[in-house]
């Protein structure tokens, strides 16, 4: 099925971007108009699409610099919705209080109206929306009911012209979320060979087994690739220490782009930079280190050959 046509948008390469640096976090320090300036002159060299996660004040900025500095790029802008369901499932602790929970329902649904109103403010530089992220997975900390993402599906669709998705892992649209694929313009889906315990050997045709697995699902609906990615860093911790390094993430950068564009299937990789604030204190986290550049913006290796091989 092709993306160009139900998304409206050229073909192209596409990124999932998030410009925290040393010392920035999620609601509580920003990048500047600067730092995403700077990060977005690096981006659009090598990408056409990005994908947002938040509409917060990073996503504001980020909008506002492709606008002023007229920029190439169009975007994927997400809500992510917090919690509105304990989950004793979580390895890292996903139980809540009932105040809390409530407090969530109501943030969450004020999300969707952030999102619809950044929406329909920028309708030239966002291509398409999303009502959340890794929300119904079984090992989530923020589970949402899918009768719930579906309502939020459906208020955004009301409100808003572009195209409305759901971002997940690829297991749960093969089952629960059956129901939710109905009602989402495309299905968008994660694949990470590499938190599977599978080796550089093994990765892209594990991840074209979970695409192809959706896709055959769902032979009517567009599939799409929200994070696809391969760490250059572990503690041992999920990932194998041998298994990540920057040769192995050139290796799968260069075998996803040559599969996604052969396919036409447009596949956001994981991430643009690496960001410190993920994870645990221990600097071999792995969800520090998915960046294709390095948090001072530095290329890996990849990013240094960009050559199919």
């Amino acid at each position: 099925m092709n993306y160009s046509e139900i998304l409206a948008i050229p073909k192209g390469r596409a990124v999932c971007y998030s410009g925290y640096r040393e010392g920035q976090r999620p609601g509580h320090h920003y990048p500047s108009y600067e730092h995403v300036k700077e990060d977005l002159y690096i981006i659009k060299n090598h990408w056409q699409y990005i994908r947002l996660y938040s509409c917060d004040e990073h996503s504001k900025t980020v909008l506002e610099v492709i606008k002023n500095e007229k920029l190439n790029l169009k975007v994927m802008l997400g809500a992510f919705i917090e919690a509105e369901l304990s989950n004793p499932n979580c390895p890292w602790g996903g139980e809540y209080n009932p105040d809390q929970l409530e407090k969530n329902q109501q943030d969450n649904l004020n999300k969707m109206h952030r999102l619809i109103a950044m929406a329909n403010q920028y309708p030239k530089i966002i291509f398409s929306l999303s009502v959340g992220n890794e929300a119904c997975v079984d090992w989530t900390d923020h589970l949402v009911s899918v009768e719930r993402v579906i309502d939020y599906v459906k208020l955004v669709k009301a409100n808003a012209k572009q195209p409305v998705t759901f971002c997940e892992n690829y297991v749960p649209w093969l089952t629960k979320l059956e129901p939710l694929a109905k009602v989402v313009d495309f299905i968008s889906i994660h694949t990470y060979p590499v938190w599977e315990y599978q080796s550089i050997e093994n990765a892209m045709e594990f991840t074209q087994n979970n695409f192809q697995a959706v896709a055959e699902k769902y032979p009517n609906k567009l599939v799409v690739i929200t994070e696809a990615g391969w760490a250059t860093a572990s503690n041992g911790h999920g990932i194998p220490v041998e298994h990540v390094n920057v040769e192995t993430q050139k290796m799968y950068y260069n075998a996803l782009n040559y599969w996604s564009d052969t396919n036409t299937i447009l596949s956001f990789v994981f991430e643009a930079f690496d960001e410190p604030w993920k994870g645990s204190d221990d600097p071999n986290e792995p969800e520090k280190h998915w960046g294709l550049f390095t948090i001072d913006r530095q290329p890996k290796l990849a990013m240094k050959s960009l050559a199919y091989k």
